[in-house]
């Protein structure tokens, strides 16, 4: 690069370079002209290995019978050839289609950085959630339910005389039939 971060100037001129890529065309358009050819070419010899040519004058109604015959036979045969290797050519082509979708696939996904470990409050962690709607600290339990008391059984403190007494009363057989009582007749 030059010194004032330009780009450095072609060494070919413009003639040069339009006169090369005529040349580069035309030995292109050659190239693919000699392919044809070559392709004709060869199609006509697999066709005359294949197929030679049919010899019909002096031959008799049961000859000419046979031979249509081994005509049609040769048909069948090149059919199914040419069936299988279409439906070869297809699977393949699907196969093909596939692996380029993979492929792509593999390619637009990027790799997940791991996670660090981070320690946020519950403020910053509420500003980040809500952004602008955010005021200062907010008070979370005021919005949980409100629970009223009933005062009749929670309020009954147990002194120690009533635990012992209700214990001594449990206790034995007399007690257990009371609680079997009880128990039977809320059934």
């Amino acid at each position: 690069m030059n010194p004032k971060g330009d780009k450095p100037k072609s060494k070919i001129t413009a003639s040069r370079k339009l006169s090369l890529k005529m040349l580069l065309l035309t030995r292109a358009c050659e190239d693919l002209e000699r392919e044809r050819q070559e392709r004709e070419e060869e199609k006509v010899r697999y066709l005359g290995d294949k197929l030679p040519p049919l010899q019909l004058s002096g031959l008799s109604l049961d000859e000419l019978q046979k031979m249509c015959k081994q005509l049609h036979s040769q048909i069948d045969v090149v059919d199914e050839e040419r069936y299988d290797c279409e439906s070869k050519v297809g699977k393949h082509n699907k196969d093909i289609h596939e692996l380029k979708l993979k492929i792509q696939d593999l390619g637009g996904k990027f790799k997940k950085p791991a996670l660090r470990k981070v320690r946020v409050s519950a403020d910053e962690m509420m500003r980040a959630l809500l952004g602008s709607k955010h005021k200062g600290s907010m008070d979370l339990r005021a919005n949980l339910k409100s629970v009223k008391k009933e005062d009749g059984k929670q309020d009954k403190v147990l002194t120690s005389e009533d635990w012992r007494k209700n214990v001594e009363a449990m206790s034995g057989m007399e007690g257990r039939k009371k609680m079997f009582d009880t128990a039977g007749g809320a059934q």
